[in-house]
C-alpha cells in the first residue's frame, strides 16, 4: 500500500464505526481494571480486623494503590506510545490477577499493603494510557472520546462495590478478590485482543496528526504548567471527596449520609466527564477546563456557609457536576498543544501530578483541620490552590493561537517536540 492510500485508509477510521466500537472497549476495560483503585477501601475494615491493627495501618494498602497507580501512569504511558495499548493491558490484567490471588495469602498487613503497590500500577493502565490511545482515534469527537474512557474510573467505583458487597458480607474479603482475580484475567485478556493495532504507523496506529493549537512555549514548559495546574485543581478538589463522611459525622448528620453524598459526587462526575467532553469539541481543552475550575471554586466557597443537611447534598451535587471533567481535559489540552508521538507519556506525567494533589490534599485538609478544628480553613486553602489552577489555564488560553497549517519543523513552540 502507497503511503497516500495508507493515509486516506487511516483517515476514514477516525471517528468511524471502528473508532466507536474501540471506545466501547476501551471503557470495558477500564471499568474492569479500575477496581483496583477501590478494592482497598472496600475491604479495609474486614482487613483491620482480620490483621488486628488499628485505621491509620490498614490505610497503608490504599496508600500503596495509589502510589502504584501513579507510578503506572507514569511508567505505562511511556511505554504506550512505544508498543500500543493490547501488549500492556494484557500484562496489567495478568499481574492484577495474580498480586489479587496472592492478597489472599497475606500473612500480615505489610505483606498485603505490599501487594497493592504492583496491583496499583497494573490498574494505572486503565487510565492514562488508556485515554491516551483512545485519543488517537477521534478527531471531530475526541473530547467526548476521552471524557467516556475516564469514565471508566467511576464506573467501575459504581459497580465493584455492587457486585463486591454479597461476597464479602457473605464469604470473606479473601474470596472477593479471588473473584477480582479471575474477573481481571478473563475480562479484560479478550479486550486487550480486540484492541490489537492493525493500523500502520508508531506503535501500530494511524498516522498521528500534528497538533493544532500553538503557544509560546517550549513542551516541557507547558507540561510542567500542567503539572501545576493538575496537581492545584485536585488538591482543591480532594477535600470534600476525601473528608466529607468525616465532615458529615462531625455535624451530626452520620457517616450514611456522608457515604450518600460521595456517591452522589461519583455520580455526578460521571455526568460532568461526558458534558465537559461534549464541551471541548466545541471550544476546546483548556476554555473547558477552566469553566470547571471555577464552577469547583464556587462549590468550594459555598461549602463554608452552607452545613444543612439539604443544602449540603446540594452543594455536593454541584461540586459533582464541577469537578468530574476538569482531569479529563488535561489529556484533550496535551492533545491539542503537544506532539500526539508523546502523548502517552505526556498524559502520564500529568496524571501523576493530579494523583499526587489527590493524595495530599486529603492529608492537608486533614493536617488543617487537626490544627485549626474546623474544616473551614481546609476549605479556604482548597480554594486558593484552585485559584492557581485557574490562574494557569487562563494565561494558557491569552497566549494560545491557531497552529500554522501542515506545520511539521520544530521551532521551540510547545507544537514542536522539544
Amino acid at each position: 500500500m502507497t503511503p497516500t492510500a495508507q493515509n486516506t485508509s487511516s483517515a476514514t477510521l477516525v471517528d468511524g464505526p471502528s473508532a466507536w466500537l474501540r471506545l466501547a472497549l476501551c471503557i470495558a476495560a477500564a471499568t474492569v481494571i479500575n477496581i483496583g483503585m477501590w478494592a482497598a477501601i472496600l475491604v479495609l475494615p474486614n482487613i483491620q480486623a482480620d490483621y488486628g491493627v488499628d485505621r491509620a495501618d490498614a490505610s497503608t494498602a490504599f496508600t500503596m494503590a495509589m502510589f502504584g497507580f501513579s507510578l503506572g501512569n507514569l511508567v505505562l504511558g511511556d511505554w504506550v506510545d512505544r508498543y500500543g495499548i493490547a501488549p500492556i493491558l494484557a500484562g496489567s490484567a495478568v499481574v492484577t490477577s495474580i498480586c489479587y490471588a496472592l492478597s489472599t495469602l497475606a500473612p500480615n498487613i505489610w505483606i498485603f499493603a505490599a501487594l497493592q503497590l504492583p496491583i496499583g500500577f497494573a490498574t494505572g493502565a486503565g487510565f492514562g494510557p488508556l485515554i491516551a490511545d483512545v485519543s488517537h482515534w477521534f478527531r471531530r469527537y475526541r473530547g467526548i472520546a476521552i471524557a467516556a474512557t475516564a469514565c471508566g474510573n467511576y464506573i467501575s467505583g459504581t459497580i465493584w462495590p455492587l457486585v463486591l458487597k454479597g461476597p464479602i458480607a457473605d464469604e470473606g474479603w479473601r474470596f472477593a478478590f479471588l473473584i477480582i482475580a479471575i474477573a481481571c484475567t478473563a475480562l479484560i485478556l479478550p479486550v486487550a485482543f480486540l484492541l490489537r493495532q492493525k493500523q500502520k504507523g508508531p506503535a501500530g496506529r494511524m498516522a498521528l496528526e500534528p497538533p493544532h493549537k500553538t503557544i509560546p512555549l517550549k513542551s516541557w514548559q507547558l507540561t510542567a504548567l500542567l503539572l501545576v495546574a493538575g496537581f492545584g485543581c485536585c488538591m482543591a478538589m480532594a477535600m470534600p471527596q476525601v473528608h466529607i463522611v468525616a465532615y458529615c459525622v462531625d455535624l451530626g448528620f452520620g457517616a450514611g449520609v456522608g457515604a450518600e453524598m460521595l456517591s452522589m459526587m461519583l455520580a455526578a462526575g460521571i455526568a460532568s466527564r461526558l458534558l465537559s467532553g461534549w464541551l471541548a469539541d466545541r471550544i476546546g481543552g483548556v476554555p473547558t477546563l477552566l469553566i470547571g475550575s471555577v464552577l469547583q471554586g464556587l462549590a468550594l466557597f459555598l461549602y463554608i456557609p452552607f452545613n444543612g443537611l439539604a443544602s449540603l447534598y446540594i452543594v455536593s451535587l454541584i461540586f459533582g457536576l464541577s469537578q468530574g471533567g476538569i482531569v479529563p481535559s488535561y489529556a484533550i489540552i496535551v492533545r491539542e498543544y503537544l506532539p500526539a508521538e508523546e502523548a502517552g507519556k505526556r498524559i502520564g506525567i500529568i496524571m501523576v501530578a493530579t494523583v499526587g494533589g489527590m493524595a495530599v490534599g486529603g492529608w492537608a485538609s486533614g493536617f488543617i483541620f487537626d490544627l485549626t478544628g474546623s474544616y473551614r480553613m481546609a476549605f479556604i486553602h482548597g480554594i486558593a490552590w484552585n485559584i492557581v489552577n485557574m490562574a494557569i489555564m487562563v494565561f494558557i488560553l491569552l497566549q494560545s493561537r491557531p497552529a500554522k497549517p501542515q506545520r511539521t519543523s520544530g521551532s521551540g513552540l510547545a507544537t514542536s517536540a522539544g
